[in-house]
């Protein structure tokens, strides 16, 4: 079975990159291939359905402008495909005078990306939001809520209607490559079948470094997950709040800290945390997978990062285990909730890469060889950005010329 490209991964950006190759080669045979049994089972269908504005990107990031250009794109997929969005817009709450400072920051980033924010006094806060207490605000415009998992899905349709070839229970096992071509062997009902291309495109999020292994690619990261724990709100506050609510984040810390998200099914979840994973897939009560954990622990940038966020990392492991810890994240802007009101569910795992020197790779990393192109790290909101994300991707491919 002989390919142009094979894309291995079917999370939002793989299949956005296999339909948009498509589009651009209608007469080249594309390959995809997922080794669970539906699309976005990993990051993708456990994100929290957010269309992000890029309030927090550098100007000039590739996060900055791939979001920029994501949020447009999503809602015109949408809208071309029946998939259903709402607009809610975004409330950044300061609580304390240090939130305040950083406040004013933010929205000077905010305007330097040409985002449409607004600053809000406190009686402007309360005049949106009743039921948030803060010192301010940041109201941001371009925010929209979606379920990605249904994106996706409409991606694939997308992709196959133009004669895209997409495989479910397909997991690669093996790669190689020679100056001519690659090759890929999947298990597939426990038989394992080679498929042969001339390029390969690894979009495999918490695998991105096995898969540069695989083809022996010299890569100085390595993936770890950080869990990403969710509760959900009961019904009777689903009209809680009319916009979603995040804090203002701290800038020496990676994640957005726990938030209200009004969720596109009309339910509210609170969350996420961001606690060490010990699975890349550990989505139950008990994550423990010994190759993972070997993974990290034999790996030195884990230890530094471990040492730089050790703080941190205690805090976020205590409040994990200690629902009171948690809650605690929110009632500082939503004071009312009481732990009875946080209901069981789904987590998340980000996968974050990590270099050897413990830094965290907070743009997009990519690795290559001759004939493959590797998506290492593909940052939230990858999601929002997958569109913008793919054509890159697609351009890179081409700029190979191979």
């Amino acid at each position: 079975m002989t390919y142009d490209y094979i894309i291995i991964g079917g999370g939002i950006v793989g299949i956005s990159t296999a339909w948009q190759l498509k589009q651009r080669f209608p007469e080249k045979k594309i390959l995809l291939l997922e080794k669970e049994s539906v699309y976005s089972r990993h990051q993708t269908g456990h994100n929290s359905g957010v269309i992000h504005a890029g309030v927090y990107y550098a100007p000039g990031s590739l996060k900055s402008e791939f979001c920029k250009a994501g949020v447009a794109a999503t809602m015109k997929f949408c809208d071309e495909n029946d998939v259903s969005y709402e607009r809610c817009g975004k409330l950044l709450v300061a609580t304390n005078e240090l939130e305040v400072e950083r406040m004013h920051a933010l929205f000077e980033c905010c305007q330097q990306n040409e985002i449409d924010v607004e600053l809000l006094r406190v009686e402007q806060l309360k005049s949106r939001e009743p039921n948030i207490v803060g010192l301010g605000g940041i109201f941001v415009k371009d925010t929209a809520i979606v379920n990605f998992q249904q994106v996706t899905t409409k991606m694939v349709d997308r992709f196959i209607e133009v004669g895209g070839d997409a495989r479910l229970n397909h997991k690669v096992v093996g790669l190689s490559e020679s100056a001519d071509e690659v090759t890929v062997v999947a298990l597939h009902n426990g038989k394992r079948i080679t498929f042969k291309g001339h390029f390969l495109i690894a979009c495999t999020g918490l695998m991105a470094d096995r898969t540069t292994r695989m083809l022996g690619i010299p890569t100085d990261f390595r993936i770890i997950p950080f869990r990403g724990e969710y509760y959900q709100l009961a019904a009777k506050y689903n009209r809680i709040v009319n916009h979603l609510i995040y804090p203002i984040p701290d800038p020496d810390l990676p994640f957005l800290g726990v938030h209200l998200t009004r969720m596109i099914d009309g339910s509210v979840t609170v969350g996420p945390n961001a606690v060490l994973g010990w699975k890349r897939e550990g989505y139950g009560r008990i994550n423990i997978n010994i190759r993972d954990i070997w993974d990290m622990v034999t790996f030195g940038g884990f230890w530094r990062v471990l040492k730089s966020y050790i703080k941190t990392g205690v805090i976020e492991t205590r409040d994990s285990i200690w629902k009171p810890g948690y809650l605690k994240m929110v009632q500082k802007y939503c004071p009312q909730l009481q732990v009875s009101d946080l209901k069981p569910y789904p987590s998340g795992v980000r996968a974050q890469a990590v270099m050897k020197d413990g830094s965290l790779v907070h743009d997009f990393l990519f690795a290559e060889s001759p004939r493959s192109l590797h998506v290492c790290n593909a940052p939230s909101p990858a999601a929002t950005s997958a569109i913008p994300i793919g054509g890159y991707i697609c351009d890179k491919v081409v700029a190979r010329d191979v």
